[in-house]
């Protein structure tokens, strides 16, 4: 498992990101991402704990959390069942590679069962159904992206962040409070797809 999580690193760094810090080319997202409400952030699963930084991955998806809420665009939800989108977010330390703590999760808030009125986009688990468990803690040398990750997925399914991303960031220090250039980017790239959604509309 965590050789095909290398290899799909490796194969996600050699592939075009769509999305840069510096990256100004205008990019016209998908209806259901501009008309989405809600928005469940996560940590990469395949993020392990760096020793020289063990609270960075947490500490980015509060910043990206608390970004979003003073936005205002998107209310917060817990469960990739009631989210619009996914977001994944996963801190960078300017190392392609470097020795890390797997096997913890790193995102262990509760899971919070939400009222959903459509019984297509999945169930919390029911009485006698078991979860992955992840392995115990074991030091690993992990292979990722050198500059902080912000990915959008479509969500209302499960396991959202295996499907292809909407749009992705990346850039150093993209992830950091105050600001979160991340964030930020997001928003300015969705005034610019719904500018040109109101200019296409137009007869």
């Amino acid at each position: 498992m965590q050789s095909c999580r290398i290899i799909a690193v490796s194969l996600l760094l050699s592939c075009p990101i769509i999305g840069t810090a510096k990256d100004k080319k205008k990019i016209v997202l998908p209806t259901d991402v501009l008309d989405a409400k809600t928005v469940l952030v996560v940590v990469d699963p395949g993020a392990g704990i760096a020793l020289d930084a063990p609270n960075a991955n947490r500490e980015a998806l509060e910043n990206v959390e608390n970004a979003l809420t003073n936005w205002g665009r998107f209310r917060l939800v817990r469960s990739e069942y009631n989210a619009d989108l996914v977001i994944l977010v996963r801190k960078g330390n300017g190392k392609i590679a470097e020795p890390t703590i797997g096997g913890v999760p790193i995102d262990n808030r509760p899971v919070i069962v939400e009222p959903t009125t459509d019984a297509s986009v999945g169930h919390p688990p029911m009485p006698g159904e078991t979860q992955p468990r992840n392995p115990d803690p074991r030091p690993q040398m992990e292979v990722g992206p050198s500059e902080d990750m912000f990915a959008v997925y479509r969500g209302k399914r499960e396991n959202a962040t295996d499907s292809p991303a909407v749009w992705r960031f990346m850039g150093k220090d993209g992830l950091r409070s105050p600001g979160v250039p991340a964030v930020d980017a997001f928003r300015k790239l969705i005034v610019e797809a719904e500018k040109q959604r109101a200019a296409a509309a137009k007869p």
